[in-house]
């Protein structure tokens, strides 16, 4: 006898589930058939296709060890850096110390303020990072857990045990899943600090009006990042079919919340619906050459047409269907385009010396601050995307063999320049906003970091690398070539 753990109750009429609909891929009890499943078509006995079912089990165990091990990953770097500002602030008064001998009354002042400030600022992050760890404790133990039940149904269950843990289990360790890769990519280091003046000014002022140094107190983001590490899953060859004049070319790629795969075949002008397994699902055709396209929603996705000076909007419906929602029309050349935020577009442009633009949903145009270099770009000869965190252009150069970094809010910029990278074509923001570039001419993804370090290159098993983009969730990423 197993304890399910209630997963194999009905969670709004708390009765045995006995059914399975294939419609809305929900498990029900009779009461759920009966009342809010009666105009599906396919409601089967859990029984019947239990049996029929391919086990995922160790996907899914796989995803809550994932979650446990972020979790605690989460939790060990929050008591280090709890430990980190105990020792800190324990060596600001040691510090202020060594120099009060000199100026006794000014530095008996400066202490007091001094550990004022840092024990204030201590219990106020403290506080903070007790509360980081006390809910991803939680997380730690609630993937404990259910992995200790997934580990006794699929090891002493039936095949239909193993079905409902699955179905039960799966929006949980995604909804889990999701919030701890959030608090691996918040994670934070404390900095307390005091520097004294290379110039010790020994005026008699009060330290209220001087104070002799400079003291920091802050919490900043981590600066170490881990390389990524890519393994493949599934790959399909591009081929002309009989009703299409071209050879395919996918170059522009994004994934909706719900994992399909939405790209624009530029030489057959259709915008294509995949889904998880790579089946084509769903198209849609153009009157001209798509360039690119980004997900806007769970089903609004936008393109840009280049050449024709206008943007459409396509709508993505839950059975695949594709439909023209609305265009705006613009005054630029633009090929590659990415979110901004939640009421602007970043879209980099051909042809034109302002190689990045903003563009809003309605079409009006804007231009960043950025001194670009005073150049034109050829179509396809650059692509762009935009670090949000970071508030950060990331500009490939395809002949320079260059990406730029481009922080809009300082107006200053990074080269990143190696021999990794050759002929960098698609880009786009991974895992911990660090950004991949696709090198065409080594065959590689490069992962760089925001300051411009390559942490990382992955050969892939295609040539010429040249579009990709990145799941919602930093899980998997997806990549076509030339």
């Amino acid at each position: 006898m197993i304890d399910m753990k209630g997963l194999d109750q009905c969670d709004q009429h708390q009765k045995l589930v006995e059914f399975f609909c294939e419609d809305e891929d929900q498990l029900c009890c009779s009461t759920c058939a009966i009342v809010d499943h009666r105009k599906c078509h396919s409601v089967v006995e859990v029984q019947k296709i239990a049996g029929m079912f391919t086990s995922q089990g160790s996907s899914l165990k796989g995803k809550w060890q994932e979650v446990k091990e972020n979790a605690e990953h989460v939790v060990k770097s929050i008591i280090s850096a709890k430990g980190q500002v105990q020792l800190d602030a324990k060596e600001i008064p040691g510090t202020i110390r060594r120099k009060r001998d000199r100026v006794i009354e000014m530095f008996e002042d400066l202490e007091a303020s001094v550990v004022k400030k840092v024990e204030e600022f201590k219990t106020e992050t403290i506080a903070q990072l007790d509360k980081k760890q006390s809910k991803n404790e939680e997380y730690v133990a609630d993937a404990t857990q259910n992995l200790e039940t997934i580990n006794n149904v699929y090891k002493n269950g039936t095949s239909v045990q193993q079905f409902i843990v699955e179905k039960k289990m799966q929006e949980d360790v995604n909804n889990l899943f999701t919030k701890v890769n959030a608090e691996c990519q918040a994670l934070e280091t404390v900095v307390i600090s005091f520097k004294f003046d290379d110039k010790l000014d020994m005026s008699l002022l009060p330290t209220s009006s001087y104070v002799p140094g400079q003291l920091t107190l802050k919490l900043e983001p981590l600066k170490t990042l881990s390389p990524m590490k890519l393994t493949p899953v599934i790959s399909i060859d591009l081929k002309q079919n009989e009703d299409e004049p071209n050879e395919p070319l996918y170059a522009g790629l994004d994934l909706l919340p719900d994992g399909r795969l939405i790209a624009v075949d530029s030489n057959n002008k259709k915008c294509l619906v995949y889904n998880e397994k790579l089946e084509k699902v769903g198209s849609y055709q153009f009157s001209y050459t798509p360039r690119d396209l980004a997900v806007v929603s769970n089903e609004d996705v936008v393109v840009t047409s280049g050449e024709c000076y206008k943007i459409d909007f396509l709508k993505i419906s839950d059975n695949n269907k594709i439909s023209l929602n609305r265009t705006c029309q613009v005054k630029t050349k633009y090929c590659s385009i990415c979110l901004k935020d939640e009421e602007h577009f970043v879209a980099g442009t051909f042809d034109d010396v302002r190689h990045v633009r903003i563009v809003s949903p309605s079409g009006e145009e804007d231009d960043f601050n950025v001194n670009f270099p005073y150049t034109k770009y050829l179509e396809r000869a650059s692509a762009c995307t935009y670090v949000k965190s970071a508030h950060t252009i990331v500009l490939t150069d395809r002949y320079e063999n260059v990406v730029y970094l481009y922080d809009i809010k300082t107006n200053t910029q990074v080269v990143v320049k190696d021999d990794q990278i050759q002929q960098p074509r698609g880009v786009a923001v991974g895992p911990s906003d660090t950004i991949l570039v696709c090198s065409a001419r080594t065959h590689s993804i490069v992962q760089i970091s925001r300051i411009g370090e390559i942490l990382s290159t992955f050969k892939v098993d295609i040539r010429y690398p040249t579009f990709i983009c990145v799941s919602p969730c930093n899980s998997f990423c997806v990549v076509s070539n030339w």
